[in-house]
């Protein structure tokens, strides 16, 4: 999934025009070193939600440009969110997106309601509602990737290990006998 869509955006030209002083940047290239779900690095599934972020929103006619370039940044925490640490308080799904907003905004200049979508990103495990269309979408969207990569780690997984090969062959046959 990951190398397909970014071999389809770069057909894009307005999308990647978007997004191109934010990618370009070290920081968010600092992105790429840190696992988000599973094998997938919080660069990619960052760049994965924006992708679909944009075509969602210019479909309807939404504001795509501040919705591309928040969910471009809206995971850009910079640390392994699995372990904990000291200098955090907190639990990191309920205090990431502001922390996001915060780094964001050190490095680039984001409108209200780019600040605004990255901050709520994670309703409804946070009780903040997005103030716009474009945030909930932008909610929804990080959920389908972040559950996409999940499951497609998994089946990957699933049919690599000699035991499930097993016994899914067994499974199969057994169906079959029936």
């Amino acid at each position: 999934m990951k190398q397909s869509l970014m071999n389809l955006s770069n057909n894009d030209k307005e999308f990647q025009n978007i997004i191109k002083n934010l990618i370009e940047n070290e920081t968010v290239q600092k992105m790429k070193n840190y696992r988000q779900h599973n094998n997938t690095s919080c660069f990619d599934h960052c760049y994965a939600v924006a992708y679909y972020c944009f075509i969602i929103c210019k479909k309807y006619d939404l504001d795509y440009y501040s919705a591309t370039r928040a969910a471009m940044l809206h995971d850009l925490f910079l640390y392994d969110w699995r372990k904990r640490q000291s200098n955090r308080k907190g639990f990191h799904a309920f205090t990431h997106g502001k922390l996001a907003c915060k780094n964001a905004c050190n490095l680039f200049e984001l409108n209200e309601k780019e600040k605004d979508i990255i901050i709520k990103h994670m309703w409804p495990l946070t009780i903040a509602l997005p103030k716009s269309f474009e945030g909930f979408i932008l909610t929804f969207v990080d959920k389908y990737c972040a559950t996409s990569e999940f499951f497609e780690e998994f089946k990957s997984n699933l049919f690599s290990k000699k035991t499930f090969r097993y016994a899914y062959l067994l499974l199969s046959l057994f169906i079959i006998k029936i």
